[in-house]
């Protein structure tokens, strides 16, 4: 699976405009609700109409504008203005907008935009983010790439769009694996899917020709480690995306559950279960050796490093009930950091280190819910009949997660979907896939060239 490179260069101002020092525009993030910045993205202007492998330019700039109108819209951040109400036609020319066109329309922030054919083959896209009340230009970038990666390209523009805004970092230009399902309850097909995080470019990675569990990402890498039962054999893959290549980890006798990545990539940490009793272990990536983490009665599992590899979280049963934990990265300093009522399952830690998402179960109900490491200030973040496997989005500000609705609703019950909401918990959306979709996993940002 090839990723097209893409290469980046900052534009300069143009035609003596004020610089991004004197901007204004930010939106807060941090608050519960807030009011969506009208944006406006009018389609990506070619400087010569050609016909490329992929369809002519003109159609991919506005393909191109229809990706970054779609991803910012879909933080509840921003709301699109109409392209029907435009009053300024956005042309090839880098040259400065005309606000006044455009403050009538209410719109705060204008994104323009302009492609061009180098004569490798390659193509140029290059955009500019204005503050409108400001008539400032606040970033301006260049991106040379394969024709075939502009809807790469539009992600990454986003990601430029969304952090110049929030000072955030953005996590458009990601990935998401997931397990696709198919078939009859008691014969389900399940197999490694991947897509970007936005539900295009689907495409399987396994045949479904054997049973795939877990699929979770390298925090720093393109590698993804699941569990598999091949054969009736418990087996740890990781899979290079870059490479397209599958290694086996190892072959397990007992049960395994959720191998994770270490903070760095080196190591999995895992659950194995021997003689009804699960335990966490880690294996070094590079000798293949185990360590035992935790040796008690009770079933531990559902392991999740710290972002700086100092701690572990896990869920356990050994007080009585499924309660998370958290140790350091040793197996040493155990303690419990969950006392609500009911039961947690499926820990997760936020990229940032200031979360842990889990799944809650209780009243009938398997909610999204986060706390801080030491347990306090513990938020549900949905409420429908069954949300569970919460995963992070690189900056911290997002989850997705799978839901599965009661059988007997409409005939869909039973089948599980992709779903995200943010840390606020007001905007909360489905993903789309093609097929039935569980346990996602997000990846790190895909890397892009400076130069």
């Amino acid at each position: 699976m090839l990723i097209g490179r893409i290469c980046a260069v900052v534009l300069l101002l143009v035609g003596g405009i004020t610089g991004a020092a004197n901007a204004q525009l930010t939106v807060d993030i941090t608050r519960g609700t807030v009011d969506p910045v009208p944006i406006a993205v009018p389609e990506f202007a070619p400087v010569e109409d050609l016909e490329t492998p992929t369809g002519k330019l003109s159609d991919i700039g506005a393909s191109i504008s229809q990706v970054i109108t779609s991803n910012l819209i879909s933080t509840g951040l921003f709301r699109s203005i109409d392209q029907n109400a435009f009053i300024e036609k956005i042309t090839a020319a880098p040259s400065r907008p005309r606000f006044g066109a455009w403050r009538p329309l209410g719109v705060q922030a204008l994104v323009t935009g302009r492609l061009q054919m180098l004569p490798n083959g390659n193509l140029r896209v290059e955009f500019r983010l204005w503050d409108v009340v400001a008539e400032a230009q606040m970033e301006g970038v260049g991106y040379t790439t394969p024709v075939s990666n502009w809807r790469r390209t539009a992600h990454v523009i986003s990601d430029r769009i969304y952090s110049r805004l929030t000072g955030e970092e953005g996590y458009f230009d990601t990935r998401i694996v997931y397990i696709a399902e198919q078939g009859d309850p008691l014969n389900r097909k399940k197999r490694l899917a991947i897509m970007d995080q936005d539900g295009a470019n689907q495409q399987f990675l396994t045949d479904g020709s054997y049973l795939v569990l877990t699929p979770r990402f390298s925090p720093n890498r393109q590698e993804i480690t699941f569990l598999s039962y091949y054969n009736n054999r418990p087996r740890v893959y990781l899979f290079n995306i870059l490479s397209n290549k599958f290694e086996v980890l190892g072959d397990f006798p007992s049960m395994t559950f959720s191998p994770r990545f270490s903070p760095d990539g080196d190591n999995v940490v895992m659950s194995l279960a021997e003689n009804g009793n699960s335990d966490v272990y880690v294996m070094d990536l590079r000798t293949r050796r185990e360590v035992r983490l935790t040796n008690d009665p009770g079933i531990d599992t559902s392991p999740s490093y710290s972002p700086d590899g100092r701690r572990i979280v896990f869920n356990s049963d050994r007080g009585g009930s499924q309660q998370l934990y958290v140790m350091d990265a040793d197996g040493d300093n155990v303690h419990r950091i969950s006392f609500g009522k009911g039961r947690y399952a499926t820990p997760v830690w936020s990229p940032r280190g200031d979360l842990i998402a889990f799944t809650k179960i209780g009243d009938g109900k398997f909610r999204i819910g986060v706390m801080r490491p030491d347990g306090s200030g513990e938020r549900l973040l949905t409420d429908a009949y069954q949300d569970e496997g919460p995963t992070w989005s690189p900056n911290g500000r997002v989850l997705m997660f799978f839901r599965t609705p009661p059988y007997g609703n409409g005939g869909t019950g039973g089948k599980p979907s992709l779903w995200s909401v943010d840390l606020t918990g007001y905007n909360e959306r489905q993903v789309p896939t093609p097929f039935d979709a569980s346990d996602p996993a997000w990846s790190p940002p895909l890397p892009v060239t400076n130069r």
